[in-house]
């Protein structure tokens, strides 16, 4: 069963301790991906594929973010892999404090990837950095094609956008062009990739994103 840590968002000092995480992530070779989207993009069934795909190659761990409930860490149980549910308690965003408290409860030396889930917000979570060395943005087909001009800050500080649920694509009138023009806009050079983790259509360009962000965090000077 998942841990639960029940945590309050303090801002104050937070890149005090998005620093310390990070050290500790580069002294132990981790890779960190903090996925940020609105509500209902799909984080935890990316991670689900994610898992099932790579796990065999990788050592995993997550932390899944809520407000309540552990529901999205019960989804990765079946992986066998250190989850821990950290709940916010009505906190829009995780925050550096919180993630290094459950890394504290994580076996660090033994891992290559943490998946970090941000609560679902557009909104909060851009602004809290949490230690991590790559942050992705979800956007769902099902959301429309106008959130980045609405929510400009949570794809400018992203190092990908990730469009997902194409499938749903041809019952909508989601504009992947019109995503990508505005992206671009606000971020000039992080890459897009489109996907549908219901039926794999983009997943194999996934899959190789993170195996090129790990060999190059391996490639990395460790820290003394």
């Amino acid at each position: 069963m998942a841990e639960i840590l029940v945590m309050k968002a303090v801002n104050a000092e937070n890149e005090a301790f998005a620093r310390r995480v990070r050290e500790r992530l580069a002294e132990a070779g981790v890779l960190m991906i903090n996925l940020m989207s609105g509500p209902g993009a799909g984080k935890t069934t990316l991670l689900e594929k994610t898992l099932g795909r790579l796990g065999d190659r990788y050592r995993f761990a997550a932390i899944e973010g809520d407000l309540f409930t552990d529901r999205d860490a019960r989804r990765l149980e079946r992986f066998h892999i250190p989850v821990i549910q950290l709940n916010t308690q009505g906190s829009c965003h995780l925050t550096a404090q919180m993630i290094e408290a459950a890394i504290e409860k994580m076996p660090l030396a033994g891992l290559d990837f943490l998946l970090v889930e941000n609560v679902g917000n557009l909104v909060c979570p851009s602004s809290f950095n949490l230690g991590e060395q790559r942050r992705v943005t979800l956007l769902s087909i099902s959301e429309g094609s106008d959130k980045i001009a609405k929510y400009p800050k949570a794809f400018r500080t992203a190092d990908c956008l990730v469009v997902t649920k194409l499938d749903l694509l041809p019952a909508t009138d989601f504009s992947l062009a019109e995503v990508a023009a505005d992206f671009r806009v606000v971020n000039a050079h992080s890459p897009i990739l489109a996907l549908s983790a219901k039926t794999g259509e983009g997943m194999t360009q996934w899959y190789q994103m993170l195996k090129t962000w790990k060999a190059e965090e391996d490639a990395r000077p460790r820290v003394a």
